[in-house]
């Protein structure tokens, strides 16, 4: 995928950039070229953060929050994350079994209140840890966008740009809850229940990432823990990691820092969320998502504050085995293998990407040189605009660094 191969580079260049003598300098170069980049207008706006385990060594946002009223885009403007925001669903597993409330060999129907089981394998339970490691059988299909995705403003039905969202879009009258959702989805009882929402396949013996898988796997701990998913991500993680600007609704944010999110053409989004929300809908800035990475880079090592050792090495412990490990390794893809929510690169780099309408986010880390690096962007990214925005940037990054 050009995208996710360009990002490789740029992170690559990064790590670089750190390794060499005189990194005030470096860092000088980097911003004034990055700056340039901006300057061309084509991505609205995006942030670039730079840390290791115990602070953060760059952080600063180019472009705009809001085109229009030239409000800049800064390492305090808020957006959603995308699919990056199943790290935490990772995190929240493994501190609810600490607790005794789970175990990730459960299998899943233990604590649900509606039955979920691969109609093609009756005979075989989906466990938590399928879900964890997209190994449950569950497909998205179609459903998924049509189903999850709805606005915050029904007025916005009405604009021609919401299409790039989906053409059945919902509004907060009529979306349906994430229980509600994931029954009519999953349930031989559901009214969008069709076989072919699972693969033919046993759980557990294929990878196929899944959001809806992932959504299921939050509302088992919502029915094991008792504790909503995002008081309790609120209370474990985002509390003790001071993620104050950071929250799973727009109740939850400082509304007047999220920036405007805009298609490749430029035309605003107006503000939607996911029914869905635990499998790509945390809004966050530039500033507290370093936070989360400075913790997970910690946990690696043995040194997280938010769970045990132990946790933190079955976290990120590679879970497929080796059949299953996708085979072209020469490209980018967080989705090489995986720990519990957590993607490792053919490259070593560990972390998760993210992507919904006018969002991109990439956050990794690489064990070896213990840097982290994370991107996010306010501007969708797809066919054509990849080749005319992002090329161009990573050229002129070539060209400082080389």
């Amino acid at each position: 995928m050009i995208l996710k191969r360009t990002f490789c580079g740029f992170a690559s260049l990064l790590c670089i950039f750190l390794t060499a003598q005189d990194r005030n300098t470096k860092f000088a170069i980097l911003d004034a070229e990055l700056t340039k980049i901006s300057s061309l207008g084509l991505l609205r706006g995006y942030g670039v953060t730079i840390v290791n385990k115990d602070s953060t060594l760059f952080a600063k946002g180019y472009g705009f929050s809001d085109v229009e009223g030239k409000s800049p885009y800064s390492v305090n403007s808020i957006q959603n994350i995308g699919s990056v925001s199943k790290t935490l669903i990772g995190l929240a597993l493994m501190k609810a079994q600490e607790l005794g409330k789970l175990n990730l060999n459960d299998p899943i129907n233990h604590h649900l209140n509606f039955d979920v089981t691969n109609p093609h394998h009756p005979e075989s339970p989906i466990l938590i840890r399928h879900l964890a490691t997209h190994t449950g059988t569950i497909l998205d299909t179609d459903l998924y966008d049509e189903q999850s995705y709805y606005v915050l403003n029904a007025n916005d039905l009405k604009l021609p740009v919401m299409k790039s969202i989906g053409e059945d879009l919902k509004t907060l009258e009529t979306k349906v809850s994430l229980e509600t959702y994931l029954e009519n989805f999953l349930s031989s009882e559901g009214s969008w229940f069709k076989k072919k929402n699972f693969l033919k396949v046993k759980p557990g013996s294929t990878y196929e990432y899944t959001n809806v898988g992932a959504a299921l796997a939050a509302y088992v701990l919502e029915q094991a823990t008792g504790v909503p998913y995002d008081e309790f991500t609120k209370i474990h993680i985002l509390e003790p990691l001071k993620m104050n600007a950071t929250g799973w609704s727009f109740d939850a944010i400082d509304k007047s820092k999220h920036t405007k999110l805009y298609t490749d053409e430029g035309e605003v989004i107006p503000h939607y969320s996911l029914v869905t929300y635990p499998d790509g809908g945390l809004l966050t800035d530039l500033d507290n998502f370093g936070l989360y990475l400075q913790e997970l880079m910690k946990g690696y090592l043995g040194e997280g504050t938010l769970l045990t050792a132990s946790s933190y090495k079955e976290l990120f412990t590679q879970q497929l085995p080796v059949k299953e490990v996708p085979k072209d390794a020469n490209r980018y893809n967080d989705e090489f293998n995986t720990g519990i929510f957590m993607g490792f690169s053919p490259v070593g780099w560990i972390g998760h990407t993210g992507s919904d309408p006018g969002v991109s986010t990439f956050m990794f880390f690489d064990p070896e040189t213990g840097l982290g690096q994370i991107v996010m962007m306010n501007t969708s990214l797809s066919g054509d605009s990849i080749n005319q925005q992002l090329i161009p940037i990573f050229k002129g990054l070539n060209k400082v660094l080389n």
